[in-house]
């Protein structure tokens, strides 16, 4: 399983974390991660804009051929 380590987390949402865990009768780890799966399945998927007219997808060898044409 995957680990998450979290740097400078605010000393006041640590403490409303810790109290969360309490009250619902869970380690800090399982209440944040309940937390996040919470959060992420509320969360909309991006819609990403359809392609404009005239316009193509990047390939790979496009984008090989661009850098070669911009070495010469």
């Amino acid at each position: 399983m995957a680990s998450l380590l979290i740097k400078d987390l605010p000393a006041e949402l640590h403490d409303q974390l810790k109290e969360s865990a309490r009250r619902n009768r869970r380690s800090m780890n399982r209440q944040t991660i309940v937390l996040l799966e919470k959060a992420l399945e509320d969360e909309a998927p991006v819609k990403l804009p359809s392609a404009a007219k005239g316009r193509f997808p990047i390939t790979d060898p496009f984008l090989q051929k661009a850098k070669r044409a911009g070495r010469s």
